[in-house]
């Protein structure tokens, strides 16, 4: 099977860091080019100077745009068609954490957009894209969590878990629907995973509602409680990009080192 990405155009969200960027850089290094798209330019252009470094010009471009803003994505992916003419990839990343909070002192606004961004802003992401996969066929990867799918005990993710379950969700109804075009569907359930998402983290009195419960010998199994790496998480995903995965669909696939399994 073929993990080779040869004359394809991918969009990724999020890509400005963590998981977005190392999945960039690796599905450039196999051959894609690469809409970089999230909200702060200046991180944006650091992931496509990466790129043009290695690859060529041609094969990054960078589209600052928020999820959540229905007729920003509009005019981000038509930027992709103008460029490039065809889109096959679609990695839907982007997302916040958001407050997490006990249910009675979780703001409504927060929750309010929590929802917008992780949740609304997938539907936006692929309601933009998919005509344009229509027209070959392609792959899907949304970025769920393991909150939300089998961990629920880190109390207060409220929000963001309901967010990853249901982005879960809209890849198993997606994966039926778009099957007759060709066009895979999954998500990726990431537990502990070295980024900078935790410094956007806003957490209140959770510790005062949770659970008592200690893991003397750390929260990751494999790892001896070790995070993963987002180039990890980026393997993960070139492999479900590439045609080796064309067979997979409507399936969560968890890269957690077995926390998940351990905590749920």
């Amino acid at each position: 099977m073929n993990h080779k990405l040869t004359g394809k155009v991918a969009l990724v969200t999020g890509a400005g860091s963590g998981i977005g960027r190392a999945t960039a850089l690796l599905l450039a290094e196999r051959g894609a080019r690469i809409a970089a798209l999230g909200f702060t330019k200046s991180r944006l252009e650091e992931t496509a100077a990466i790129i043009k470094d290695k690859q060529t010009a041609d094969h990054a471009l960078v589209l600052q745009a928020d999820i959540s803003d229905y007729a920003a994505l509009e005019t981000a992916v038509s930027q992709i068609i103008n460029q490039w003419g065809r889109l096959d990839i679609v990695f839907a990343n982007a997302g916040i954490n958001g407050v997490w909070a006990p249910l009675e002192e979780l703001d409504p606004d927060e929750w309010q957009k929590t929802i917008r961004v992780n949740l609304t802003g997938t539907f936006f992401t692929l309601k933009t894209a998919v005509p344009y996969l229509k027209k070959q066929g392609g792959s899907i990867i949304i970025t769920a969590s393991v909150n939300g799918t089998r961990i629920f005990s880190n109390t207060g993710a409220t929000a963001y878990s309901a967010t990853k379950a249901g982005q879960v969700a809209i890849a198993k109804m997606l994966a039926l629907e778009l099957a007759k075009h060709r066009i895979w569907v999954n998500a990726i359930c990431p537990g502990a995973i070295a980024t900078n998402i935790e410094e956007n983290t806003e957490k209140q009195d959770v510790a005062e509602a949770r659970e008592p419960v200690n893991y003397p010998a750390g929260r990751i199994p494999l790892t001896d409680g070790q995070p993963g790496t987002a180039a990890e998480v980026a393997e993960l995903v070139a492999f479900l990009a590439s045609d080796a995965a064309r067979h997979i669909t409507g399936t969560e696939v968890w890269i957690d080192g077995a926390e998940s399994l351990l905590q749920g």
